[in-house]
């Protein structure tokens, strides 16, 4: 249980650092008018545990956070990930 807990811990530190990063290349790359990362590329990183990253990311950056998908959708994937992580440490216990 422990070795899982670890491992879980890793994947979420590096995911969310993922979406850090992947905020701070998108906004380089809106500020010099290179090509995009697709909302949809955002979006899955978010769903895949990486939502507290990229909201901390839009924070930081002062990026995406005119779109109601985004300071919406961010909170609400994280708060249903969080629910889902207390749910399956209830049952795991």
């Amino acid at each position: 249980m422990k070795l899982l807990l670890a491992l879980l811990g890793a994947y979420l530190f590096v995911i969310n650092l993922d979406g850090f990063a992947l905020m701070a290349s998108d906004k380089s790359r809106a500020r010099r008018g290179k090509r995009r990362i697709p909302e949809a590329t955002l979006f899955l990183v978010a769903v895949l545990g990486g939502s507290l990253g990229i909201i901390i990311g839009m924070y930081a950056f002062r990026h995406k956070t005119q779109h109601d998908s985004f300071t919406i959708g961010m909170p609400l994937i994280l708060f249903f990930e969080a629910a889902l992580m207390v749910i399956c440490l209830y049952l795991a216990r």
